[in-house]
C-alpha cells in the first residue's frame, strides 16, 4: 500500500529553488576554540549572554506551545476528514484548518560566550545510496540476470509511450509528469541527485515517474501478475534467442515476484525489503526495456486506479496526478477532490506533517492548494519545451 506523504519532499525539491532552501545547520565549535571563549568571555558577557538566553526561551516556548496546538489541530481535521470519508459523508470547508501555520519571529538563540568544550566526534557515516552499477551488480548476483537495456533513449520512451496508452493514461498526464519530475530532459536511467550534472545520488528515485526503490518493490508485489501476464504474451510472438531470452527473463520476474509477496502489503515491510541485496535487484528492472515502462505506467495508473475506485470519475489533470504521485494516492485525491473555490482556501499544511511541512520552502511560499497546484503547471509547462518532453510526446 502507498503511503501518505512519503515522496513529497524529493519532489518538491524540483519546484524548490536555491534562495528558499533551509539554512545550514551552525558548525559546532570544536574543544579548543571552546576553550579559549570560555577564558576570553567577561562576567558582563555571561551576564548579557544569560539575560538574552531567557528572552529567547520565553519567546521560544511561547512560540512551541502555539505551533504545537496548531500541528495537533491539523492532526485532528485529518483524522476527522478520514472518518467522514468512511462513512461517505461530504468533506466541507471547516474540516480543514484554514490558518497558516505559525511563524516564529522572537530573538535568535544567543551564542554562548562560554561553551562547554565538547569531545571532538568522528563524522556521522552516510548511509549509501544505491546506484545503476549496484542495482546490476545486485540483479546479477541475486537472480542471475541483467536487465535489457533499450539500443537507445527513444527505444524506451516509444515502449512506454505504447504501455501507458495501452492502460489508459493520456499523452498529456505522461508527458507532463515526465516533464516535472525529470526536468523535461531525464532519460529512462536518469536518478535523483545525478541528472543536470550531479555527482551524488540523493535517492534512489529513477527514471520518467522516478520510482524509489520501494516503489518498484511494491509494484512488483501489487502488480506483478499483470506484469507476468504481459511478458507472456509477449513472449508468445517470439522464437529462437528471443523467446529463450523472455522465458528467462519471466522466470527471474517470477521469482522477483515471489520475493516481494513475503511480506506484507505495507510500505514499511516493502521498505525493509528494498534495503537488502533482493530489492536492489528488484529495482533494476526499472531499466528493462520490457519490464521498465510497466513499472514506470503502473506508478501513475495505481493513482488513477485509486480515484475511480473512490467515485471520482473525471479525468485527473497532468498537476493532479502528479500530486497523487508525490504525496500518496489518500492525500493527493483529497486536494484532487475540493472544488476550486476551497482550493483557494485550505492551506498546504493540511497535507503535511509539521517537520515535511516545514523543510519544504516551496509548500510554504506556494501556501494553498490551488498556489500548490498552479506551481506545479507552471513548472510542467516550461519543462514540457524541453527535448526529452518533446521526444516522449511524438513517441506517443
Amino acid at each position: 500500500m502507498r503511503p501518505q506523504l512519503i515522496r513529497l519532499y524529493f519532489g518538491l525539491v524540483a519546484l524548490a529553488l536555491s534562495p528558499g532552501a533551509p539554512p545550514a545547520m551552525a558548525m559546532e565549535l570544536s574543544a579548543p576554540t571552546a576553550n579559549a571563549m570560555a577564558q576570553a568571555a567577561s562576567p558582563q558577557a555571561i551576564a548579557e549572554y544569560r539575560r538574552k538566553l531567557k528572552e529567547y526561551q520565553a519567546a521560544r516556548g511561547a512560540f512551541e506551545a502555539e505551533a504545537g496546538a496548531y500541528w495537533a489541530s491539523i492532526s485532528e481535521k485529518r483524522k476527522g476528514r478520514n472518518a467522514k470519508r468512511r462513512d461517505r459523508q461530504t468533506i466541507a470547508l471547516d474540516d480543514y484548518v484554514l490558518t497558516q501555520p505559525p511563524v516564529y519571529t522572537g530573538p535568535k538563540r544567543p551564542v554562548d560566550p562560554a561553551p562547554e568544550p565538547e569531545e571532538e566526534k568522528p563524522p556521522r557515516e552516510r548511509k549509501a545510496i544505491p546506484v545503476i552499477a549496484d542495482l546490476l551488480q545486485a540483479a546479477g548476483e541475486q537472480f542471475q540476470f541483467a536487465p535489457q537495456r533499450p539500443a537507445s533513449e527513444m527505444e524506451f520512451k516509444r515502449a512506454y509511450a505504447r504501455v501507458a496508452l495501452a492502460s489508459g493514461l493520456t499523452r498529456e498526464q505522461a508527458v507532463r509528469v515526465y516533464a516535472f519530475e525529470t526536468g523535461g530532459i531525464g532519460n529512462y536511467d536518469v536518478q535523483a541527485g545525478i541528472e543536470y550534472g550531479g555527482r551524488r545520488a540523493i535517492s534512489t528515485a529513477m527514471g520518467y515517474n522516478q520510482l524509489l526503490t520501494t516503489n518498484s518493490v511494491e509494484l512488483m508485489a501489487e502488480q506483478g501478475h499483470e506484469l507476468i501476464k504481459e511478458l507472456t504474451a509477449k513472449a508468445a510472438n517470439l522464437t529462437g534467442p528471443a523467446r529463450k531470452a523472455m522465458d528467462h527473463k519471466l522466470a527471474v520476474l517470477k521469482k522477483m515476484v515471489a520475493f516481494t509477496r513475503t511480506v506484507p502489503d505495507e510500505w514499511a515491510a516493502h521498505e525493509k525489503l528494498a534495503n537488502t541485496p533482493q530489492g536492489w535487484a528488484v529495482h533494476a528492472m526499472v531499466l528493462d526495456i520490457d519490464v521498465g515502462p510497466l513499472l514506470q505506467t503502473h506508478k501513475l495508473l495505481t493513482s488513477v486506479i485509486f480515484a475511480r475506485a473512490k467515485g471520482y470519475n473525471r479525468p485527473l489533470t497532468a498537476a493532479e496526478l502528479e500530486m497523487m504521485n508525490l504525496t500518496g494516492d489518500g492525500t493527493g485525491l483529497d486536494m484532487v477532490t475540493m472544488p476550486q473555490a476551497m482550493r483557494e482556501q485550505v492551506p498546504t499544511s493540511n497535507f503535511f506533517q509539521r517537520g515535511g511541512y516545514e523543510r519544504n520552502p516551496v509548500a510554504i511560499r506556494h501556501n494553498t492548494v490551488a498556489k500548490l497546484l498552479a506551481i506545479t503547471d507552471e513548472r510542467m509547462d516550461s519543462n514540457s519545451t524541453k527535448p526529452g518532453a518533446k521526444e516522449l510526446a511524438a513517441a506517443f
